[in-house]
């Protein structure tokens, strides 16, 4: 393998070569960090760089290998986390000028099962100012590696990029309101948002606890599995994290072949733009030539959540941000800081009614799983934002809540879902789906995710970079 299929190449493939000794750690780390030194300043994907820990974890973990304790499929591989997780004696910024200086005495609980899984931390990746819709403006923003014109997707914008790029081989982001699934669909990864309290927090900056989830980024479902294997699980730390039983993701035979899966045809395709209503509807058919049933099936509508997300969120928040603001309020970014000053005032009355309409989406939905087994959604009505465009979005209430539409119902739900490739528009960026399980049944959706990636080749397409170019 060149450096270029180093950098790009799966979980499984290079886990096999570590595993057998055909593949060095030191070599595969160190092909990943000449691409980011080559490719990096370009597109801003890294917060931080580790390259001394990152060698120094891969020596170690060649020395294990070589004496016969090899620890299983992140033995050795290297990966990135979003810069909100915390990792001791690194600094740990959020995005935030705020928090520029912050170093942690101790690892989130993700930092630290990468660790134990021998993963090769190779930095931190950029996010936008507290993990909410804009970069602070002091902070150089990712880089769509397929146009630089276009978005990268919020809050796990570092992530998106990184891996998209081959800048890393999986990584770890967050999702609060779709900031796993945005950044994978502009990205053209694949992301896994689990059901809520799967993967521990603690450790992770907070934007709004009730809906924050920490999830794999990575190429592959299959990649998605082995992360989220690695960091989902009971934690003493965090008495949310769900205490049951962490299954192998991967195990079982890959097929669809009888999986009922839910289409909501009016509601999923009223108003989204036609590129993206035809990628989906392809997706649709390849997951049927497999042998899944689609089902059509009326889902509850999430509207009402989408829309009133930005309050919620931005109450949650200004909790979250208590100790900080408004006391060194000049210090934020102005998006963020009118966002914590407009939850900060919003009404007990607006918040019960949002939490009585998330309580009815949620019942709704599991009433759905009593007759499919996933259901397939879009993650954005939009064909490939603009830089203008998004911004636009960020800022004004009413495209906020379209924009969220297909993500945020299912973060108030906590249901876990994958988002992966299926397309790609006029302008060359990629389009995606996603499918959603009932609580706990991520393994359903990596079985249902590896089928689909087997059987096409989206998620193998790769950005024009100067890298594999030359």
């Amino acid at each position: 393998m060149n450096n270029a299929e180093l950098c790009y190449a799966g979980i499984s493939q290079l886990s096999q070569r570590l595993a057998r000794k055909q593949l060095s750690p030191v070599e595969l780390a160190g092909a990943l960090l000449d691409r980011i030194d080559e490719l990096d300043p370009q597109l801003h994907a890294y917060a931080t760089l580790t390259r001394d820990l990152a060698m120094e974890q891969a020596k170690q973990a060649e020395a294990e290998i070589g004496r016969g304790e090899y620890r299983g499929p992140l033995h050795g591989v290297p990966v990135a986390v979003k810069d909100l997780c915390f990792t001791r004696g690194i600094p740990t910024a959020a995005g935030m000028r705020i928090h520029a200086n912050f170093v942690p005495d101790h690892d989130a609980t993700v930092v630290t099962r990468l660790r134990d899984a021998g993963a090769v931390l190779l930095g931190k990746l950029q996010l936008t100012e507290g993990a909410m819709a804009a970069h602070h403006p002091d902070i150089t923003p990712p880089v769509n590696p397929w146009s630089a014109a276009h978005w990268t997707g919020v809050s796990s914008s570092g992530s998106g990029v990184a891996t998209a790029a081959g800048l890393c081989t999986a990584s770890l982001g967050s999702d609060t309101g779709g900031s796993i699934r945005f950044p994978c669909a502009m990205n053209g990864v694949t992301g896994i948002k689990p059901t809520w309290g799967r993967v521990s927090r603690y450790g992770v900056f907070p934007l709004a606890p009730t809906l924050d989830h920490v999830g794999p980024m990575t190429r592959s479902a299959e990649d998605a599995g082995h992360v989220l294997h690695a960091i989902a699980g009971a934690d003493e730390n965090d008495t949310t994290a769900l205490r049951n039983p962490v299954p192998d993701y991967n195990a079982g035979e890959v097929s669809v072949r009888g999986l009922r899966i839910g289409v909501d045809a009016r509601e999923i395709f009223d108003g989204v733009e036609a590129p993206v209503a035809e990628a989906v509807r392809g997706a649709i058919d390849s997951l049927a030539g497999l042998g899944a049933r689609i089902t059509e099936l009326k889902l509850p509508s999430g509207r009402a959540l989408a829309e009133g997300w930005g309050a919620w969120c931005s109450a949650e928040a200004a909790v979250a941000h208590e100790a900080t603001f408004p006391a060194r309020a000049d210090e934020y970014g102005e998006y963020l800081r009118g966002f914590l000053s407009v939850g900060a005032a919003i009404p007990g009355t607006a918040l019960a009614r949002l939490a009585l309409e998330a309580r009815v989406f949620a019942a709704g939905l599991a009433a759905g799983f009593e007759q499919v087994d996933l259901v397939l959604v879009p993650v954005l009505a939009t064909v490939g934002l603009s830089l203008e465009m998004a911004n636009r979005i960020t800022t004004s209430p009413a495209d906020v809540g379209a924009a969220l539409r297909f993500t945020a119902p299912f973060d108030f739900s906590g249901s876990p879902t994958l988002t992966m490739p299926c397309g790609f528009d006029a302008a060359g960026v990629p389009i995606a789906f996603q499918l959603v399980a009932p609580h706990l049944a991520e393994a359903r959706l990596v079985t249902a995710g590896r089928a689909y990636q087997d059987a096409t080749d989206w998620h193998r397409r790769r950005p024009a970079l100067g890298a594999d170019s030359a």
